[in-house]
């Protein structure tokens, strides 16, 4: 199949990773950090960690949708799909993230919440023109990526006059982000595997100003075996000849513009919010998007009356300094005991793109492997 099989094969990720281990200074550290859950599954589930030289280290980044939001917004999810005559619908990932106490969507839904799985807002919007009677709420999350189709079903509720549709609105902005990260102190990172789904919508130029201003390389980059270990080579060149520039490794689906169709339908909308928190990185000035007034009849914060509350998360959970790249997963005294996908203390063990859950399937037997090879035993 063009573009998947093509960039799955073997000999060229084993040739790629040569000329990599070859272009590595050998007293160097190189410290990279994929921002996209996506690149941490894709890297976890084929084994890339593996191929690179030991000078080459791979951070997770806070590019998981469903990792970064706080417990307090989920909160607001919870309390709604509570309230008679009130359905909510939202992704997959989002149903087994626990809030407060380990409450979760699901449990909700097993104490009698309407709470229903869809593929993404349409399919909310054709539940909720076939029950006119129920209150539909969506519960729309993810970065500028998903944020397009959002703004088409509030559009067109809007033209329809569907009055019991509304949209519980939790966009997040990527650039923000990246930018957060790079100035907090505790940071490690060389340079940055950027996001490629993202940059489709909002192209490359968004991240310019963080390689400049941060001196960090940052190469956007595709989901596959070679494109990733294409990006880490075009990272590690930038650095040994000491550049810091943004470059498009994903070229086959992202240009320096973006989608101007998508933004433009994003701008009409939604408008940024002063300040969001996320998960590990805390309060992120003009980091989210918010619905607009002329679309406030289907902003469930402003038509229900959602309070937007301040709740920790557990504990024992490192999930907030594991999307910082402080902490690897292994790192968290729960991770893979108390902390399971199928008992998950925080929101990196729930969603597949979650830096926990994917270590967890592809990474940790690999380590524990890897740790017995080099000690010189057999595994």
């Amino acid at each position: 199949m063009k573009y998947v099989d093509e960039f799955r094969d073997g000999a060229l990720a084993r040739e790629i990773a040569g000329h990599i281990a070859r272009e590595v200074d050998p007293s160097r550290r190189y410290v990279l950090m994929e921002f996209c859950g996506g690149h941490t599954h894709a890297i976890g589930r084929h084994g890339l960690a593996e191929l690179l030289p030991d000078q080459v280290e791979m951070l997770h980044g806070p590019g998981c949708p469903v990792c970064v939001l706080p417990v307090g917004r989920l909160e607001q999810a919870v309390t709604l799909a509570r309230r008679p005559g009130v359905t909510l619908c939202t992704f997959g990932d989002m149903v087994r993230v626990p809030g407060r106490g380990g409450e979760s969507l699901l449990l909700a839904k097993a104490h009698g919440a309407d709470v229903r799985v869809v593929y993404g807002p349409a399919e909310a919007l054709r539940f909720a023109r076939a029950n006119p009677h129920r209150e539909v709420v969506f519960f729309a999350i993810g970065f500028e990526t998903t944020a397009p189709t959002t703004a088409l079903a509030i559009q067109e509720a809007s033209r329809e006059g569907l009055t019991n549709f509304s949209v519980l609105c939790h966009h997040v902005l990527t650039p923000p982000a990246v930018g957060a990260l790079l100035e907090d102190p505790s940071n490690r990172i060389g340079g940055i595997v950027g996001p490629g789904h993202v940059c489709t919508i909002v192209g490359t130029s968004p991240f310019d100003r963080f390689a400049r201003e941060h001196g960090r390389p940052i190469v956007v980059s595709g989901f596959e075996p070679l494109d990733l270990l294409q990006s880490v080579r075009m990272l590690i060149r930038q650095m040994n000849e000491g550049r810091a520039e943004v470059e498009n490794q994903y070229s086959r689906a992202v240009t320096r513009e973006g989608n101007r169709n998508a933004q433009a339908r994003v701008a009409e909308v939604f408008e940024l919010r002063e300040v969001f928190a996320f998960r590990g990185l805390g309060p992120v000035p003009a980091s989210a998007l918010r619905v607009r007034s002329p679309y406030a009849a289907w902003d469930a914060e402003h038509k229900l009356g959602v309070p937007d509350t301040d709740v920790a998360d557990h504990p024992a959970c490192a999930c907030g300094e594991v999307l910082r790249g402080v902490r690897r997963p292994e790192q968290c005294r729960v991770f893979g005991t108390a902390c399971t996908p199928d008992t998950p203390l925080g929101a990196c063990m729930v969603s597949p793109e979650g830096a926990c859950s994917a270590h967890y399937r592809y990474g940790r037997l690999r380590s524990a492997g890897s740790l017995v090879r080099r000690a010189g035993a057999t595994p």
